[in-house]
């Protein structure tokens, strides 16, 4: 598959996620086999007033050779003049933000406002493509609520500014997370522009991940909070792909292993005391469903160095 000018190895993405994607999971995504992965939403008003705390958000690891930078934004001139300034970063795609649901994103007229916006999509995209010489492409929601649902009317727009591909998130922004996506809107989508067309919502595995191709058409899917102390889930998806079958899921070693190994690679980017209390999150959503979690989730909230996570999982997972 390519958008625009970079080839990926396979159809599978990992989404940009706010607090979550950050270069640690990334690389380690990547591992498991996704052919892209994205980093967490940049604010291209932050950057243009030289914010120090969103600096740290664009940091790219040498093996990052398929990443893709997001900025969000509401203003074409400081989204394409913050486009053009980041081009020497070693990202290989920049991606636009218009589907972020957050209140406070929206409230400034931002994330999936602007599907309320056709002609300042239009502007904001025409003005970036011209900015940069890097495939941008654009992530967007079903429609802004209910009554309101116009992600055909905003993918051709898209294509028209220029992009070079959409990705689309079967919600309306007023659904946020909940409920079922509508996967027939990316099929009504991907029909109506010639671009390439991300499917987003509710894959959840190697079944689903066919079953959303299958169903949309789409030319490649994105993956979210499915992958959420579960990076295996593109090796999964890949394997089924391959054979119709559902891989064993990993054992607990190897969870253990993958905690402690994200548990240094976080150590290594933010120091200890970051590292850790970034990883307690993480813990939660890796041991989620095994026996003891919930006890194990609430002494997590207690760590906070690597050699008391690395006790704390020892004793919940004996080697």
């Amino acid at each position: 598959m390519k958008i625009g000018n970079v080839c990926l190895d396979n159809p599978y993405i990992l989404a940009p996620m706010a607090g979550v994607s950050d270069l640690p999971f990334r690389i380690l995504c990547r591992e498991q086999g996704a052919a892209l992965t994205c980093m967490e939403m940049v604010s291209a008003k932050a950057l243009y007033y030289k914010n120090k705390n969103t600096r740290a958000l664009l940091e790219i690891g040498p093996q990052e050779d398929r990443l893709s930078l997001q900025l969000f934004g509401s203003d074409p001139k400081i989204i394409s003049e913050m486009a053009k300034q980041i081009e020497e970063l070693p990202f290989q795609i920049l991606d636009i933000n218009m589907g972020c649901p957050v209140p406070k994103v929206v409230k400034n007229g931002e994330g999936s406002a602007l599907m309320q916006e056709p002609q300042k999509v239009y502007e904001i995209v025409s003005a970036t493509v011209k900015a940069t010489v890097k495939p941008v492409t654009v992530k967007i929601r079903k429609g802004f609520d209910d009554a309101h649902v116009n992600a055909v009317q905003i993918a051709k727009i898209i294509e028209e500014a220029g992009a070079a591909a959409v990705a689309v998130h079967g919600r309306t922004r007023q659904q946020y997370y909940s409920g079922k996506a509508d996967w027939d809107i990316i099929r009504q989508v991907k029909e109506a522009v010639s671009i390439p067309v991300i499917g987003n919502g509710d894959v959840v595995d190697g079944k689903s991940a066919r079953s959303m191709r299958e169903e949309t058409g789409c030319d490649a899917v994105m993956i979210g909070r499915a992958a959420q102390g579960n990076p295996w889930i593109f090796r999964e998806i890949l394997s089924y792909e391959q054979t119709g079958k559902t891989p064993d899921p990993p054992t607990l070693q190897e969870r253990r292993t993958m905690m402690l190994k994200h548990a240094r690679m976080q150590i290594q980017c933010k120091g200890e005391a970051l590292g850790i209390r970034e990883m307690r999150k993480h813990i939660s959503w890796y041991t989620k469903g095994l026996r003891g979690s919930a006890a194990l989730r609430r002494e997590i909230n207690q760590v906070s160095t690597y050699d008391e996570l690395e006790h704390l999982l020892d004793a919940a997972i004996p080697v």
